[in-house]
């Protein structure tokens, strides 16, 4: 029996086959067992690279025909509700089928008879299966060990908490402004109240980036009143459009730390005017986000700093593999942190 299920509160047992990362780790882990399993039979290095080369057309093609049909299924499971139990069966069933489908057909090519002479097709098909399950049993391990809800009294109060000070400085922002602009003290708070309902949620939902720049709008929009001329954001947003920005989900909280923390460590310590700047960027299936603050030698450790990149790397890792990434520099005396990640998942 089949229901739906919300794609937010439902993450399949299927691994994501669709990801490079899994893609290369299965083609990578079969090669290098194959290549042992010839090796072990003592023939000469040439002979064994040889036969590897020919293994190679059968084990590849039974490998990617396997992984694009978990692909569609895993995409499929957003939207029909399986047990995780007939979804692990499914990694196995599928490469079983997959493998008996194409030896079956192969079989009748004389080219293929040459190469594989004594081919047993129970084995292939049996191994197929067992292989499909010991990656899915993998990928189900890794991604609870990566997951954030097993380190959450440390990641959830890194993502889903903002600094104290901050709470303290927008409601004497709020007090300040009810008497002489009680309209404005009031958008304050609803953007105050906005901002807490979301930090309180949890960081594995997904939502739009249309949403998170919202609510780093929010955000901005207080600190601009407490800091005045102070703060100067530049938002360059001309490479991506609003449905495009709709379109793409992303994790809740991604951004807005790292925005806190420019605000953070670029324009609290200094009097002086300061500018952060926001870039955002599609190209092809990829996401490109830059934020630049100013770097002060007032600013203090960067430990709070690296932990909230650190953990955001994490979260990128876990929902993304090796199709996203972070990285930090230090140009000219300013600070930049860069973050790229596929436009769909």
């Amino acid at each position: 029996m089949s229901k739906k299920t919300p794609a937010s509160s439902f993450e399949p047992y299927i691994p994501d086959c669709c990801n490079l990362g899994v893609v290369f780790r299965v083609l990578l882990a079969v090669s290098v067992v194959v290549l042992a399993g010839l090796w072990s039979r003592g023939d000469s290095v040439w002979l064994v690279l040889g036969n590897f080369m020919e293994a190679s057309i059968l084990i590849e093609l039974i490998c990617l025909c396997s992984l694009f049909l978990l692909c569609l299924c895993r995409r499929a499971l957003y939207r029909i509700y399986l047990s995780p139990h007939l979804q692990r069966s499914l990694c196995a069933l599928l490469p079983a089928m997959v493998s008996w489908l194409a030896i079956g057909t192969l079989r009748s090519m004389d080219w293929f008879g040459l190469i594989f002479p004594k081919l047993d097709l129970v084995f292939v098909v049996a191994a197929a299966a067992c292989a499909g399950l010991l990656f899915q049993a993998y990928f189900e391990l890794r991604t609870r060990a990566f997951s954030p809800a097993l380190g959450e009294a440390r990641l959830q109060a890194l993502q889903a908490r903002i600094r104290p000070h901050f709470l303290f400085n927008s409601l004497n922002t709020a007090l300040s402004l009810i008497r002489s602009e009680p309209r404005r003290a009031e958008v304050v708070l609803e953007d105050l109240s906005d901002l807490f309902r979301i930090l309180m949620r949890d960081t594995r939902t997904m939502i739009s980036l249309r949403d998170e720049l919202r609510l780093c709008e929010q955000y901005l929009a207080i600190e601009t009143l407490r800091l005045g001329e102070r703060l100067h954001v530049i938002w360059d947003r001309a490479d991506l459009s609003d449905d495009e920005a709709r379109e793409v989900e992303i994790p809740s909280l991604l951004l807005q730390p790292l925005i806190e923390n420019a605000v953070h460590y670029g324009v609290e310590p200094s009097a002086e005017k300061s500018d952060i700047s926001i870039q955002l960027k599609k190209s092809l299936n990829k996401i490109e986000i830059r934020i630049r603050n100013p770097q002060h030698a007032r600013s203090g450790s960067p430990s709070g700093n690296q932990m909230a990149l650190e953990n955001i790397r994490q979260r990128l890792a876990l929902l993304y593999d090796v199709e996203a990434g972070m990285s930090s520099l230090t140009v000219e005396g300013y600070f930049e942190v860069k973050l790229y990640f596929p436009a769909r998942r």
